[in-house]
């Protein structure tokens, strides 16, 4: 996503429809079908991306919970994964 900031402003339309500019599109990485999330903080609005914002949200919630279960490099984690699957390939 771009850091640029800038301004841009678009019509409602009379089904409440807006189209969102192309350099907004652009800029938060948003294609034909996919969807927006729409982030309403007292007076202001912010559209996301929602596959990105999931992701954040994902991340911001499971925070700390790979190190609490003992996983604490990349090499932990791989060696965890091999593990489960093996532990599935075995049942």
């Amino acid at each position: 996503m771009s850091e640029t900031a800038f301004v841009n402003d678009a019509r409602v339309m009379s089904k409440g429809q807006v189209t969102i500019p192309k350099n907004v599109r652009n800029a938060l990485g948003i294609n034909t079908g996919d969807r927006v999330t729409f982030i309403v903080e007292g007076n202001t609005v912010r559209v996301v991306n929602s596959a990105i914002y999931a992701l954040q949200r994902l991340q911001a919630q499971m925070a700390g919970e790979g190190k609490a279960v003992g996983l604490m490099t990349d090499e932990d984690v791989a060696a965890w994964i091999t593990a489960s699957r093996r532990e599935e390939e075995a049942e």
